[in-house]
């Protein structure tokens, strides 16, 4: 049996070189892998593709060809590389540099092999692309910065929206400062918004008033326990529901008499 100590000299040279060579794999690998981690880590304002699913299945499913990425016409989509502060390899876009132009064909989404971006997601009810179903995000106005909260005329990003008067609308009010004057508020109808980012490219201040955030980040979530009572369909979630009453001693006692004896307040400390 050869060991390196008996190896010809070019024989032992290889070994040592092989032996580096699967060292060096090993440190890269580890390297990669840590930013890879890293660059997981930083992912909560992130915007996808339209159709894209929520970001753990996304992520899950996403097998980073870039393939929505080479359809895209306008060179909306990048895929993340390190530095970026997103799972590498997978797409995204930046509104303020180039917005999502909402392709009728939405060629971005047929071309995804895993779903990972669902078709399904951006059509209508006769099975037809809808680019307006999309939600990758909703815009956001900050009020403070935004100069037509000023009283300064602007309505860039009104006129920028795809779904004029509908996504974006204006407000008049009164001007009180001036008396004379009238503001012209954009409203953000966060129901039709689609996240496109045109608005956040046309605003005019020079760092975005108006600006696209996901929406499980710009939206708060009311909870399954709260039920629009005119809509018929949110009414159906609750005709099976029970409910379960909990009395104590204090809820024998009328409000008020409950405050004014203590033995019934400690009851309910307790």
């Amino acid at each position: 049996m050869k060991t390196e100590q008996n190896l010809p000299i070019s024989e032992r040279r290889k070994f040592f070189l092989t032996i580096a060579r699967a060292s060096g794999l090993a440190i890269l690998g580890g390297l990669t892998w840590s930013a890879y981690v890293d660059e997981v880590k930083a992912t909560s304002l992130i915007l996808r593709p339209p159709g894209a699913r929520n970001e753990a299945d996304f992520l899950a499913t996403c097998i980073k060809c870039g393939m929505c990425v080479e359809a895209c016409p306008f060179d909306t989509l990048r895929l993340a590389k390190p530095g970026d502060n997103k799972p590498l390899g997978t797409p995204f876009f930046i509104p303020r540099e180039i917005p999502c132009y909402m392709c009728t064909d939405i060629p971005c989404v047929p071309v995804c092999p895993t779903k990972a971006l669902d078709i399904k997601s951006v059509q209508n009810e006769e099975k037809k692309l809808d680019i307006t179903k999309a939600q990758m995000g909703v815009a956001v106005i900050d009020d403070n910065s935004c100069i037509a909260f000023w009283g300064i005329q602007c309505d860039a990003c009104y006129r920028a929206c795809p779904l004029l008067g509908e996504a974006i609308s204006i407000e008049y009010s009164k001007n009180e400062r001036t008396g004379k004057h009238a503001f012209l508020k954009p409203v953000v109808h966060t129901d039709v918004c689609t996240g496109c980012g045109l608005c956040e490219k046309a605003c005019v201040t020079q760092k975005a008033a108006i600006f696209v955030l996901p929406r499980d980040i710009a939206l708060g979530k009311v909870g399954d326990h709260y039920v629009q009572g005119w809509n018929k369909k949110d009414e159906k979630r609750v005709e099976n529901a029970t409910s379960n009453t909990t009395k104590t001693k204090i809820s024998k006692d009328s409000a008020v008499d409950s405050l004014n004896n203590s033995s019934d307040m400690e009851d309910l400390l307790k």
